[in-house]
């Protein structure tokens, strides 16, 4: 599987990353959210560059162009609810695409242990449609290789875009064993090394969705 870290780049993509790991902005929930939502944006550009295109006449007013346009908008699916703002990001580019919601959370079994719940999709067809599955943190992996399961219920895509705007080295690699390599791309943000007992990135940012739309209750 190809693996694509765009935090390797020097580009203003890496002002909002890190933005959205510093404590002292992460302060206000509007514009953590909004970084978040750049972020998707710059995402969607990239991964625009490897859909199918076409030639499109466009009539202006004094004649004709000829438009290299997209053939089709790719289906955009993501996780709740900590995905949401990235998921907006990616729409505000592909703002024709259909779009998939996935209920997906860690379940605690004890104060470290938990295990990953899913409880619902809604989705159009996927079959042989190209599909950017969305979550801001890939921690261990589970919740994304479970979410691209439930995305099979759907049809069989065409191609899977993975993005994760902090991902942990440890779930990097269990995603690329255990998806896939043949149809899916990872995109990332960034890869910290270390997951800590709690099974957060480290040093990461946080809880994505507390952060974005207030802490939760501990059952939750």
């Amino acid at each position: 599987m190809e693996v694509i870290n765009l935090g390797k780049q020097n580009s203003i993509f890496n002002q909002f990353i890190a933005e959205i790991r510093d404590v002292s902005i992460q302060n206000d929930p509007l514009r953590f959210r909004k970084n978040i939502e750049r972020i998707g944006e710059i995402f969607a550009y990239e991964i625009s560059k490897r859909l199918p295109f076409k030639m499109k006449d466009v009539t202006t007013p004094l004649g004709t162009a000829n438009v290299n346009v997209p053939e089709n908008f790719p289906i955009l699916a993501t996780i709740l609810r900590a995905g949401l703002p990235l998921h907006q990001g990616l729409l505000n580019y592909y703002d024709r695409s259909g779009n998939a919601f996935i209920s997906a959370y860690r379940k605690y079994v004890d104060k470290k242990e938990f295990i990953i719940e899913f409880e619902y999709i809604a989705s159009p067809s996927l079959d042989d449609k190209v599909v950017i599955l969305s979550d801001p943190m890939l921690a261990t992996g589970a919740s994304l290789e479970i979410s691209y399961q439930a995305l099979l219920q759907k049809g069989k895509p065409r191609h899977v875009h993975l993005v994760a705007v902090i991902a942990s080295r440890p779930g990097v690699d269990y995603v690329v064993k255990n998806l896939p390599a043949d149809n899916c791309t990872l995109w990332v943000g960034a890869i910290d090394n270390n997951l800590d007992a709690k099974a957060y990135i480290v040093p990461g940012l946080g809880d994505a969705g507390d952060l974005a739309y207030g802490e939760k209750m501990d059952d939750e």
